[in-house]
């Protein structure tokens, strides 16, 4: 057996202005968590969500009090992710500057930090206590919801500030059993032809793709300019 995953991407209705600046708040304080950590891990060549979360979490707690702990633990995972992909580059020669610049923040929570409220609603735990939203379920929603995928522990959320809404990627899980292929078949695709290999004997199926594929190009192609 293995593991398939999905993404899905799922809007919220549009929330009241005072509801809504929780999140701003909410956003502004994560991304000042993973602009300091990113900034340590590539100093310090820290590319473990694991060491840095032991190297920074008391700091975070103390640094931000009103935030719930498992924000600590999130920012770290995104500050890693984002430390380790800037220190590949650079190695390559192919990064600009000496951090990497935090712009767009996707909010990554774990299971302590959201949870399904009904089907059409998610809850998220803020500064200001556990908020619930509404969502606006589409059918590729519904469909990996009934059709026996599991909702993964994970998600991440973006604020779409001008429609004043919330966006979720939720993660689906399924566990699907392996293909094993009985038997293999050698296949040759040239210009004109295909030949295939069954049971030791070969053959031959002409297919005049050269033809074809120089008569699209002639009828496509436009006109010569005029001298």
């Amino acid at each position: 057996m293995s593991e398939v995953t999905r993404t899905v991407v799922v809007r919220s209705v549009p929330l009241p202005r005072r509801l809504f600046r929780v999140f701003v708040e909410l956003e502004g304080v994560y991304k000042s968590m993973v602009g300091r950590l990113v900034a340590y891990a590539v100093e310090n060549g820290v590319t473990s969500f694991v060491r840095l979360r032991a190297l920074k979490y008391l700091e975070l707690r103390s640094s931000y009090p009103q935030l719930p702990s498992h924000y600590a633990y999130t920012a770290c995972q995104d500050a890693a992710t984002r430390a380790k992909s800037f220190l590949k580059l650079r190695r390559r020669g192919l990064a600009r500057g000496n951090y990497p610049e935090v712009r767009r923040i996707s909010i990554w929570l774990d299971d302590h930090l959201w949870r399904m409220s009904g089907l059409t609603g998610i809850e998220v735990a803020t500064h200001v206590g556990c908020v619930r939203v509404e969502l606006e379920p589409h059918k590729q929603y519904w469909r990996y919801v009934n059709s026996g995928w599991k909702l993964a522990s994970e998600a991440k959320l973006r604020l779409d500030r001008r429609g004043r809404r919330l966006i979720f990627y939720l993660t689906f899980r399924r566990s699907v059993e392996a293909y094993e292929p009985r038997d293999l078949i050698p296949v040759d695709v040239n210009e004109n032809h295909v030949a295939v290999m069954i049971d030791q004997d070969v053959y031959l199926l002409e297919t005049s793709f050269k033809d074809i594929t120089l008569g699209y190009y002639y009828r496509s192609a436009p006109f010569p300019a005029s001298q």
